[in-house]
This record gives structure tokens, C-alpha cells and sequence, in this order.
């Protein structure tokens, strides 16, 4: 499994969140770290929808990133 998380700015300000591996797994946040959580708690979410759905789950594996500064 691919376990990247895309962080956008979003045009309106703050940020927002995609799982590209996860289909709909996104999220929304006004800072970065409140990005980053929003987006832990919908991926543990599409994790538990999908173990409902008896689907094998993907590998556990963590990536952390900082903010590109300019």
C-alpha cells in the first residue's frame, strides 16, 4: 500500500488532505497541525469502514513530514 498523504493549501486558506490510496479519505484542517489530525482520524476511520466491509487492510506504516518552508 502507498501510504502517502498529499497536503494541499486550500485556495479559501488553510490547508486540506488526501490518501490517494484510500478512495474518499480526505480531510480539512485551518493549520497545519490541526491537517494532520483531521487526516489520522479520517484514514482510521476508512480503516474501520473497510474492515467492516471484510476488505484485507493495508500494512501498517507511518510516515511523518514537516512543512515545505519558502
Amino acid at each position: 500500500m502507498d501510504p502517502r498523504v498529499l497536503i494541499h493549501v486550500a485556495e479559501e486558506g488553510g490547508f486540506w488532505a488526501e490518501v490517494p490510496a484510500q478512495s474518499g479519505c480526505v480531510s480539512e484542517g485551518d493549520t497545519w497541525d490541526e491537517v494532520l489530525a483531521n487526516v489520522r482520524e479520517a484514514v482510521e476511520g476508512w480503516l474501520l469502514v473497510e474492515a467492516d466491509k471484510h476488505q484485507p487492510l493495508p500494512a501498517k506504516e507511518v510516515v511523518h513530514t514537516e512543512p515545505r518552508r519558502s
